[in-house]
């Protein structure tokens, strides 16, 4: 199932993940709208917004957005530290998805959001990407050329118990190349983060590894399981 708008203006998600039974705390609708409010306070009111992409906003991005540019912010990197054990994933076998974490840098997508259209748009983005507190809203800084624009971007929470730590190459590997979930699997959204990227001009070298490997890994699970077959037959 792709993840689509009309699937997070219609409380789906959050229906999804609350009958999944996972003990996850979700935040209320007033909750989300207190969180966009706080994060907006250093912000002159009426004024547009820049929002940071790093994964599945650039492939899927959704909201409604008058530009978009490619740049770099610094302190943070993309790495895949955050179980899923519903959207990637399952209780019995979580996916992972990505994070910015602390160290290095990213290169990325920051989208301009128009005054006009803030509020309905950050509901969106909102509702996605903060239903149980994953992620911190932090502000950034966003270089493009040689110009420099504050942006919203989306931290792991380490406080959280879906924080995966320093879970190592191997583990990621293993992962991704088997977890599935409602919204497809841990692998094609790798897949698709790396084709994003591409498609904006990013390269982005760690991430191409681990999908040379997560493909390597699926091509040797598949041998097994077509082995396995023969020998039950």
């Amino acid at each position: 199932m792709m993840l689509t708008r009309a699937y997070l203006e219609s409380g789906l998600l959050q229906k999804a993940i609350a009958e999944a039974g996972l003990g996850m705390h979700l935040l209320s609708e007033a909750e989300l709208q207190s969180s966009i409010q706080q994060t907006l306070a250093r912000q002159k009111p009426n004024s547009d917004i820049w929002l940071f992409a790093y994964g599945s906003l650039i492939w899927n991005p959704i909201f409604h957005f008058a530009e978009y540019r490619t740049g770099t912010i610094y302190g943070l990197h993309r790495r895949f530290c955050l179980w899923t054990p519903l959207g990637r994933g399952t209780p019995e076998n979580p996916g992972l998805v990505l994070g910015l974490d602390r160290g290095g840098s990213c290169r990325g997508v920051a989208y301009r959001i128009a005054a006009a259209n803030v509020m309905t748009e950050l509901t969106i983005v909102w509702r996605r990407e903060m239903i149980v507190g994953s992620y911190v809203p932090t502000w950034v800084k966003f270089y493009h050329d040689r110009q420099v624009v504050e942006a919203i971007a989306f931290v792991v929470n380490r406080h959280r118990s879906g924080y995966a730590g320093n879970i190592s190459f191997d583990a990621t590997v293993d992962t991704l190349a088997t977890a599935k979930g409602q919204l497809g699997s841990s692998a094609d959204y790798l897949f698709q983060t790396v084709d994003g990227l591409i498609s904006v001009g990013i390269k982005d070298k760690p991430l191409l590894r681990l999908r040379d490997r997560v493909l390597t890994k699926q091509k040797l699970l598949l041998k097994k399981s077509d082995v396995r077959s023969q020998k039950s037959e």
